[in-house]
């Protein structure tokens, strides 16, 4: 299915600005309270749909946060799949791949006649930063 290009309106680029301006993921929320701070006349629902389509146009990452919110960060163009390292403490997030991980998924789905198969992986640790804080 393809998808048609989202139109680029006044709240998508405020909100895909804001987005740019973090290292760590946010959640919609987080994200509505930046720019309603920073002077943007914007509602939440405008954020969250804003937030859904960049991420489905994949130029925002989204993951599940350990409390099962979804939370947004701005996405490395041309980096393709990858996954998330990244700090409870601070939220600084690196993007790192698995060449044999991504190998070894399809030898798991293979063997048990899957096809299609997606996955996420993001890893919750402590930075260095914090760690010595």
């Amino acid at each position: 299915m393809t998808q048609t290009p989202q139109r680029r309106t006044r709240q998508r680029t405020a909100v895909a600005e804001a987005l740019d301006g973090l290292a760590e993921f946010r959640t919609a929320q987080d994200i509505h309270d930046l720019l309603r701070h920073a002077g943007e006349s914007i509602g939440l629902a405008t954020v969250y749909r804003s937030l859904q389509s960049m991420a489905e146009a994949g130029e925002a990452d989204v993951i599940r946060t350990p409390d099962g919110q979804a939370a947004y960060r701005s996405c490395g163009q041309g980096t393709g799949h990858h996954h998330h390292l990244i700090c409870r403490s601070c939220g600084r997030t690196v993007e790192f791949e698995l060449d044999d991980f991504e190998s070894l998924v399809g030898t798991i789905a293979a063997r048990h006649a899957f096809i299609d198969v997606d996955h996420e992986l993001e890893l919750f640790g402590t930075c260095a930063a914090c760690a010595a804080s």
